[in-house]
Parts: C-alpha cells; sequence; structure tokens
C-alpha cells in the first residue's frame, strides 16, 4: 500500500523493467530511445541505481499514441515532454505565460459567479464525457455549490474539486476532492475548467491580496476566461498535476488521458452564443438582486 502510494506522488520507484511493462516496450528499446533522444530520462537514487516515475509512464504512453497517429518519433517526444515541463502549481499563471494574448479583467466575486454558473450549466446541458475541474479556496464556497457539482459528477467522464478540505470524503463520493496544501496557489484561485471536445471552456481567476474587509461579493479577482481547446486542455493538465501533488490515486490516469492535443473547436457560432446567453442572464439575474 505504502509502495503504490508513493508512486501516485511521482517518486521514483520504478524500475526499467517496471517501465517496460507498464507502457508495453522492451528495456533495451527505452535504453535506446534513452541514449538517441534522452528520453525518457531516469533519476539516479542516493544507492546508484537509476527509477522511473508514474509521470514517465504516462509520458511514453503520450508519445507512443502520437507515433501511432503518424507523427515521428523525434516530434511527438518533444511534443510530450515539453508539455510535461510546464510549472504545475498555478492555472491562472500558466494560462498568462502559456497565453499571453487572453486579456485579464478585473471582475467582482459576483460577475465571477454568473461566468461560474453559465459554464456549469453548458457543460451539464451539452458537452459529452468532460473532465471537469474547480477551484473553490475554502471547503465553504464548496458546499455552497455541492448541488451543482454533485450534477457535474454525475454527468462529466471525472470531476475534481480543490480547496483546503479538512472533512474525510468517502469511498465512492463524487465529485473525487483535492485537498489543498496551506501554501498552494490554488488556494487564491478561482478555476472551472470544463474540457469536452464539444464545449471546451475554462475561467481562471486570482484573488487581489489586501480584501479582509471587503464584502464577500465585492471581493476583486484578476480574471481571464476561454473556449481555446488548447488554453483549456492546459489548464486541465495543471489541475490534473495539482491533483497528482496532493495524493489523488485518479490523477495519474487523468496525467495520461489529457497528453494528447485537443480536436480544434466547433466553427458554429451557436456554441459560444448559447454559452454568451447564459453569462448575460445570469449577470443580469446579479444586478437584479442588488437594486
Amino acid at each position: 500500500m505504502e509502495e503504490k502510494k508513493k508512486q501516485e506522488l511521482g517518486e521514483p520507484n520504478l524500475r526499467i523493467g517496471d517501465l517496460a511493462r507498464r507502457t508495453g516496450l522492451t528495456p533495451e528499446l527505452l535504453r535506446t530511445w534513452e541514449a538517441r533522444h534522452g528520453f525518457p530520462r531516469p533519476q539516479r537514487l542516493e544507492s546508484g541505481h537509476r527509477r522511473y516515475t508514474e509521470a514517465d509512464v504516462a509520458m511514453i504512453r503520450g508519445v507512443l499514441h502520437r507515433r501511432d497517429a503518424g507523427t515521428r518519433l523525434e516530434v511527438a517526444i518533444s511534443e510530450v515532454t515539453g508539455a510535461a515541463r510546464i510549472p504545475l502549481h498555478s492555472v491562472y499563471a500558466e494560462l498568462r505565460r502559456a497565453f499571453p494574448r487572453l486579456e485579464p479583467h478585473r471582475l467582482r466575486k459576483s460577475t465571477l459567479l454568473a461566468l461560474t454558473w453559465a459554464i456549469e450549466d453548458e457543460c451539464c446541458a451539452r458537452a459529452q464525457r468532460a473532465t471537469i475541474f474547480g477551484a473553490f479556496q475554502e471547503e465553504g464556497y464548496y458546499r455552497k455549490a455541492r448541488s451543482r457539482w454533485n450534477e457535474l459528477a454525475r454527468v462529466g467522464h471525472a470531476t475534481l474539486a480543490m480547496a483546503d478540505f479538512t472533512t474525510v470524503q468517502t469511498v465512492d463520493e463524487r465529485p473525487v476532492r483535492v485537498q489543498l496544501a496551506a501554501d498552494s496557489p490554488m488556494r487564491r484561485e478561482w478555476v472551472v475548467v470544463c474540457d469536452a471536445p464539444d464545449l471546451p471552456a475554462v475561467l481562471a481567476a486570482w484573488e487581489l491580496p489586501g480584501q479582509q474587509s471587503v464584502p464577500d461579493g465585492e471581493r476583486l479577482f484578476e480574471s481571464l476566461w476561454t473556449i481555446d481547446p488548447r488554453a483549456v486542455r492546459h489548464a486541465a493538465r495543471v489541475c490534473a498535476h495539482v491533483a497528482q501533488t496532493a495524493g489523488v490515486p485518479e490523477a495519474s490516469a487523468l496525467i495520461d488521458e489529457l497528453a494528447d492535443e485537443p480536436e480544434p473547436l466547433s466553427s458554429d457560432p451557436a456554441d459560444a452564443a448559447s454559452l454568451f446567453g447564459r453569462v448575460v442572464a445570469y449577470v443580469d439575474q446579479m444586478a437584479s438582486s442588488r437594486s
């Protein structure tokens, strides 16, 4: 049990024979790849032994998938290892770094709620086999959204919620809870990710400091959102790695699934219009409730 836990946390416990069995390759071929392409790259223990991690398994599977789809081996390795080098601590910071054209806006929490509900509604109504992540900062905020996220977990392929959880999760409970460490940057972030081929969407926001005396609904966040499938997949990968770091068993399989590049976005303008229409309706509802 302890060995399995270490593997889930990304510790180097796999011998080259283990790596070969997990990926369907031979140890000889793996050594050839390492010599020619510098991949996979083992970690050397204090004893001098070379070991691999669950992340190496996921990356090799990603390379094989690309190669089988017709990508040259060296290109496939470059794509997968490039994706694996992203910092894995903050969705907002990663989107700003990787997609600098995404323009941030300062929004009140009430406006973020409208955007969030619109994405959640569309995800429930139209997304097929969506992988869904949410970051709630505090467990209390998650509990207020619990009924919505129970429904997302019912219709989604995988649903994970991140917050400063202190209560124990039951074995079969969904969404899967991700307990964020006290020093995790995600404790300041508001995130909803819907990674689905027919409805990609991400909203990521970072709470501005020094708002202890500000009413909850008036708190300001630096925010960005997009339906660009590449940005959505990037955000989903960061969330999956955050979950893996937190020791969530399901995270390793999600990292493997998210290694592929997403399909291009549908050109049907009705898809974006539907989401935008929900946003407008919720913003209007919020404004009416304050008047």
